[in-house]
């Protein structure tokens, strides 16, 4: 398959790449925040764009779900509905189809062949095979899609991971064979298609890692991203199975680091040679009232990271901000940090206004967004 991922520039095993799609260049690496329901969360279009967020991330699932794709089949697709100009991925829902099903097992059942589930909020049944799961992707118009994978959780025995990876290498292929049939359904050109990403599954078990990936390079994706949690059940960070499952996947494939993450394990895999990140820490972090400070005037611009303690985190709900008058980041040039001191956002958390929290999602995401450049140089 033909790729449209360049790479400009390496360092050891990370690298500096431009993405060309079809409603624009993204430059690598880059975080995408989650617009899970087709937004985020409190923050219009136009300041999620001076931010400079190249690629924002939507859910399947939830769009399935609600408005359901009648709706947005009317407006045109996600792009026309949100009105959203720059690219879009979506991620095939199966993290949230699949962990409705391990918490509950009465709301689904997982087959060889579908996963039938229940909707958590009126009870309808629905049924989602890698088929439906490409094809809603492609009536939703984005830029980058994902197979349905397996994702099973990082605690389970090896013997039913295996079966996880075994499974989502069968929907991979399931997946690319859909892909490929809608691409000639619908008149895409080489340049206009949207990237297709297999899932590379095998929780904490390198040797399984390994085969998932060798199998889904033999079907061909664009790229290839690293299912399940990166972190083990006791919470901690999963490095050796991050670093190696990424030198599995060829270089000239971009590597997506699903659901990844905080500050420094976005800076130690993009080390590792990953591109592409995703997470709802900024955004929820901030509604929550945390925040992410710059340490110094040297990391402004994150030229110079280390140790990942190139930031701290403030928590402005703690009564010690009542009456501090600074600005809540010297190092911010962020609407926030330019207009407003951290005793006005204590006051505005104390009292329960929007307002607050939505200046707080917006300098987490200003963060996450100068992290990402000054790791581009």
């Amino acid at each position: 398959m033909k790729g449209m991922f360049e790479i400009i520039s390496k360092n050891k095993n990370s690298r500096v790449g431009v993405i060309k799609l079809k409603n624009g260049e993204v430059n690598t690496p880059f975080f995408m925040p989650d617009a899970t329901r087709g937004f985020v969360r409190s923050i219009d279009n136009e300041i999620l764009e001076e931010i400079g967020l190249e690629a924002i991330l939507i859910n399947t699932y939830h769009l399935f779900l609600n408005p359901g794709m009648e709706i947005i089949k009317q407006a045109g697709d996600a792009h026309n509905f949100m009105n959203w100009s720059r690219p879009l991925l979506s991620d095939s829902g199966g993290y949230q189809v699949f962990s409705l099903i391990h918490k509950n097992p009465k709301l689904g059942k997982i087959a060889d062949n579908e996963v039938i589930f229940r909707s958590p909020t009126d009870g309808s049944k629905h049924i989602l095979t890698p088929e439906i799961a490409i094809q809603i992707q492609f009536d939703l118009g984005v830029d980058m899609m994902v197979c349905l994978d397996d994702p099973p959780p990082n605690d389970y025995p090896k013997e039913k991971i295996a079966q996880a990876v075994e499974r989502t290498i069968r929907w991979a292929g399931r997946c690319k064979k859909e892909y490929q049939k809608q691409i000639e359904k619908r008149k895409i050109s080489e340049a206009d298609r949207p990237l297709i990403f297999g899932v590379i599954q095998g929780g904490e078990y390198l040797d399984l890692r390994k085969h998932c990936t060798e199998e889904l390079v033999k079907i061909g994706f664009d790229g290839y991203g690293f299912g399940a949690r990166h972190i083990d059940a006791q919470g901690n960070f999963m490095e050796e199975v991050v670093r190696e499952t990424a030198n599995f996947i060829p270089e000239n494939s971009l590597r997506f680091a699903l659901g990844v993450g905080t500050p420094e394990d976005i800076v130690k895999c993009y080390s590792f040679g990953w591109d592409m990140f995703d997470c709802v820490i900024p955004t929820r972090e901030g509604r929550h009232g945390r925040l992410f400070l710059r340490n110094s005037v040297e990391t402004q611009n994150f030229a110079s990271l280390q140790d990942g303690k190139f930031y701290e985190t403030i928590n402005i709900n703690n009564g010690k901000y009542k009456n501090d008058f600074s600005r809540v980041d010297e190092n911010c040039d962020c609407m926030l940090c330019k207009n407003h001191t951290k005793a006005y956002l204590h006051h505005l958390f104390a009292s329960k206004e929007m307002l607050g929290m939505r200046l707080a999602a917006i300098h987490n995401l200003k963060f996450y967004a100068d992290l990402l450049r000054g790791l581009r140089g």
